[in-house]
């Protein structure tokens, strides 16, 4: 719907600026107004008139219709609606109330491996101290 209107109006839109260059220009302030156009009849100066008058009416209507289709059309979605919300906050800029930064790093290091239950294997031969 909204392309078809688009179209309407850049149609009207040309249409209305070729008929107001084909009206005769009555001021002349440039020197060139006058002389004999192929519209320079009174009865084609009136058709030129009522064109431009139906027109500006089409191009105001394309206009508004442009407009509130844009204003009660559907609105396109965020890209922020579809990112997950973070389960982590970044510190404060300055510092934080949880601690220094080498406790914040020590929190973040993964966790040491579990001791084994086997027990050592000796470095050294056992003997016996002497006496």
């Amino acid at each position: 719907m909204e392309t078809v209107i688009i179209v309407v109006h850049l149609m009207v839109i040309v249409a209305l600026v070729a008929v107001v260059l084909m009206q005769r220009s009555e001021g002349g302030a440039l020197g060139i107004g006058g002389g004999g156009n192929f519209m320079s009849a009174r009865g084609q100066g009136n058709v030129l008139t009522r064109a431009t008058a139906i027109l500006a009416a089409a191009f105001f209507a394309t206009s508004i219709a442009l407009t509130l289709l844009t204003r009660f059309g559907d609105r396109p979605a965020s890209i922020l609606d579809s990112v997950p919300a973070a389960t982590t906050t970044a510190p404060a800029p300055g510092g934080s109330s949880e601690g220094n930064m080498l406790d914040q790093l020590d929190r973040m290091a993964p966790a040491p491996a579990p001791a084994t239950t086997e027990p050592a294997a000796p470095s050294a031969p056992d003997v016996p101290t002497s006496q």
